[in-house]
């Protein structure tokens, strides 16, 4: 009967279980819509941007623009980011190891002279970096409390004037880019200093009119083009944390199902050794009176 109270105590404790997942993968779902919404309409205005400041800057001789100017990066900032909270399968995992795997990869020599400097936008990516004493100069995890471009813009804001004194060379950002809810693409970018695009021979050059002049409208443009990449990266970030947590918890429900029909298989088979074993006991006990 010991097994029998085990196996019931564990069958209750899966399905409260299941049944919060359940409401997370709800929740996610609920909030990956909204979050998809915003990265849907935001990716058009943001390419068409970069397309226009790329054509615009090209025609334009001796940009001495101060986020233009590619140096020789001794001091690097990266901004990671990842989410707040965790039950989001490798999501956040994935964004940290990417980082490490930059890091190595790109910028080992100024890592080893203390001239990587980190910004983490999220939580998860802020416990981890500074637990192992990696230079982070900036916690941003209440931006997604209240998530718009204003907020976001604050950081950017911080950074371009970091690198518009000098004190940084590059910086690159660290995210997961959206494709659906079940697949999110890890992302590193550069977005200081803003490098012109490639021309591409098969697309025809545009003549745009401006008003007041070419260089007034590029000094105005390339902040702007800046705070719109890392707030598109933002965006991206978000919703592809809700689509890793919607799968995760789907997942999670489908398990627990799976792991509910064991335990109930399990439980009617120790319910039905017990009637066979009192049953048992009830007929040898007859018989032994019968034969006394």
């Amino acid at each position: 009967m010991a097994n029998l109270k085990e196996v019931r105590n564990r069958i209750t404790s899966v399905t409260s279980t299941q049944q919060i997942t359940k409401a997370m993968k709800m929740v996610s779902a609920a909030k990956l819509k909204r979050a998809t919404n915003a990265i849907v309409q935001l990716r058009p205005y943001a390419d068409k941007l970069r397309e226009i400041l790329a054509q615009v800057s090209a025609s334009v001789e001796g940009n001495d623009s101060p986020f233009t100017q590619d140096r020789v990066p001794t001091k690097v900032l990266i901004i990671v980011v990842t989410s707040n909270r965790g039950l989001a399968g490798a999501f956040n995992a994935n964004a940290i190891k990417t980082t490490n795997n930059l890091i190595a990869a790109k910028y080992a020599d100024q890592f080893a002279r203390g001239d990587v400097s980190l910004i983490a936008i999220g939580k998860r990516g802020h416990d981890f970096f500074s637990k192992r004493n990696f230079n982070v100069i900036g916690n941003y995890n209440d931006i997604f409390n209240n998530l718009d471009f204003e907020n976001v813009s604050k950081v950017t804001e911080y950074v371009m004037d970091e690198f518009k004194a000098g004190n940084i060379d590059r910086v690159e950002v660290v995210y997961n880019q959206f494709r659906n809810a079940a697949v999110q693409i890890l992302t590193s970018e550069q977005i200081l200093p803003l490098l012109p695009e490639k021309k591409n021979a098969d697309v025809a050059e545009l003549d745009y009119i401006i008003e007041p002049s070419k260089e007034q409208i590029i000094e105005e443009l390339i902040p702007k083009a800046i705070k719109i990449q890392l707030y598109k990266s933002v965006l991206d970030s978000n919703a592809s944390e809700h689509g890793a947590r919607m799968t995760a918890m789907d997942k999670a429900t489908e398990n627990a199902g799976d792991l509910l029909k064991a335990l109930k298989l399990s439980y009617n088979q120790a319910r039905q050794a017990a009637i066979t074993t009192e049953l048992t006991e009830i007929v040898s006990g007859a018989a032994a009176l019968s034969n006394g």
